[in-house]
């Protein structure tokens, strides 16, 4: 296992973007076709977009890179998987505002991801976070590895504002 990004990530609109060339993702394309699947919209080719319940802020995030699939951790409060194919040689994290970017470093190959979230209803309480304040009790570890596409599914789901990612993700646009 590599980590890749460790450390606080900031969010707007309660989104982060991973992104290796592909097209911009709205809000409805990143969900497009993952059937109830919220948090983590890969309905664009080679980008996803990931939900916090943080608003604006930031927040603790963790990215790594496993040779297999990682055991399944239980004591995160919401956990998704879908599947992810960079399409170019460059694989970014990257914060909404564009002001800080982290290169992942990965392959152009399928990979299977699993986005995992503790605390998201604090951060959606809290709504904004200052620099200056304590950090809220959300924290989030996104999670790659070499993988033949499967179709997205929820794998954990605790609290609101996974549901509501979750019924966002189910409802039909317009």
């Amino acid at each position: 296992m590599k980590v890749l990004v460790s450390g606080e990530v900031h969010v707007d609109y309660g989104q982060v973007f991973v992104e290796s060339g592909g097209d911009e993702c709205d809000l409805y394309d990143a969900f497009a076709g993952q059937e109830g699947v919220g948090l983590c919209g890969a309905g664009t080719d080679g980008t996803l977009l990931l939900l916090t319940g943080l608003r604006i802020g930031g927040v603790r995030f963790t990215v790594e890179l496993h040779d297999s699939p990682p055991a399944l951790d239980e004591t995160w409060e919401e956990i998704v998987e879908v599947p992810f194919r960079p399409v170019s040689q460059e694989t970014k994290l990257r914060q909404w505002n564009g002001k800080a970017s982290w290169e992942l470093g990965l392959e152009e190959r399928d990979h299977r991801v699993r986005y995992s979230a503790t605390g998201m209803d604090d951060g959606l309480r809290k709504n904004v976070r200052e620099d200056d304040e304590p950090r809220t009790g959300d924290r989030y570890l996104l999670q790659f590895w070499p993988a033949s596409p499967e179709p997205a599914r929820v794998l954990k789901q605790t609290g609101t504002a996974a549901a509501n990612s979750h019924a966002f993700a189910t409802s039909p646009v317009g």
